[in-house]
């Protein structure tokens, strides 16, 4: 890793980012010893500020942040490292300095996802389509799945690209509704599909 520090006191910031999640788990400082101390046994070393003395992540609790790359920024007064992290990252016991989850994030998906919990647990069936479909049970929910999945194959084979989208975008949010009916999400199917991957 063709890694340089640029910095007046010594000392650059690192930004440490779980190499699977992108999530961003916690900041240290670094010096050109626990770089290179890092780079050497694989595991994210720090310069501890308040110690005085090289720190290695996990070297009390056990939870290491095994290394898998390193990269300077444009300015190259910044590292982003990637990580693979054994535990909490966060001293409380935390995924991350944020007191955040440190799970797969699909962004509007994952917000998505919420959207549909929430509608579920409010129940309002009058108001919310995805309630009135909670409501009528796993067998109407995976009947409407099968409904979108086939209006999908329909659209493939002709040429209105609007129609297959938008079909595309029924399927997958009833596919949503369906995963959380059955008590999973999308980040359980991804799982399984990583699993597979070879």
């Amino acid at each position: 890793m063709n890694v340089d520090i640029k910095s007046a006191h010594g000392l650059i910031p690192a930004i440490i980012q779980d190499a699977e999640t992108r999530n961003v788990l916690m900041l240290g400082y670094m010096n050109e010893e626990s770089l290179q101390k890092t780079i050497e046994t694989q595991k994210v070393t720090f310069f501890s500020r308040s110690k005085q003395r090289l720190w290695t992540k996990g070297e009390e609790s056990g939870n290491f942040l095994n290394l898998v790359s390193i990269k300077n920024d444009c300015d190259g007064d910044t590292l982003l490292i990637q990580a693979n992290p054994v535990g909490p990252t966060c001293h409380t016991g935390a995924d991350t300095c944020w007191q955040e989850e440190n799970k797969e994030n699909y962004s509007f998906i994952s917000t998505l996802e919420s959207t549909i919990k929430t509608r579920r647990e409010n129940a309002d069936s009058e108001k919310s389509y995805v309630a009135s479909l909670f409501e009528k049970g796993i067998n109407k929910i995976a009947q409407k799945v099968g409904e979108e999945a086939v209006e999908v194959v329909i659209e493939a084979k002709d040429n209105n690209d609007d129609l297959f989208l938008s079909e595309s975008a029924d399927l997958l949010f009833h596919y949503l509704i369906l995963l959380q009916a059955k008590g999973y999400q999308l980040n359980d199917v991804v799982d399984v599909l990583k699993k597979r991957q070879k």
